[in-house]
């Protein structure tokens, strides 16, 4: 990795149709695959599930999540920047 830094935009953009964790502010968090990202960081997430505590609690097809209620958004661990 350089040591210039990476837009965090960028990098999402990137990694669209690649599967990834968003954390809400609310403790909630959807897995899935992005499907796409704005620079809002509005999510779309397809064959998304929902983890409340940690425990799978909601399967959806297709979920899209609002960037202002964002925490945290994390790649797939086999994603190359």
């Amino acid at each position: 990795m350089s040591q210039q830094g990476k837009r965090p935009l960028n990098v999402l953009q990137k990694a669209i149709n690649k599967e990834v964790s968003v954390r809400l502010k609310m403790d909630l968090e959807y897995r899935g695959r992005m499907s796409n990202v704005d620079p809002y960081m509005n999510v779309i997430l397809v064959d998304a599930t929902e983890y409340s505590g940690g425990n799978p609690s909601a399967n959806y097809g297709k979920v899209v999540i609002r960037g202002n209620n964002v925490l945290f958004v994390k790649i797939s661990s086999n994603f190359q920047i």
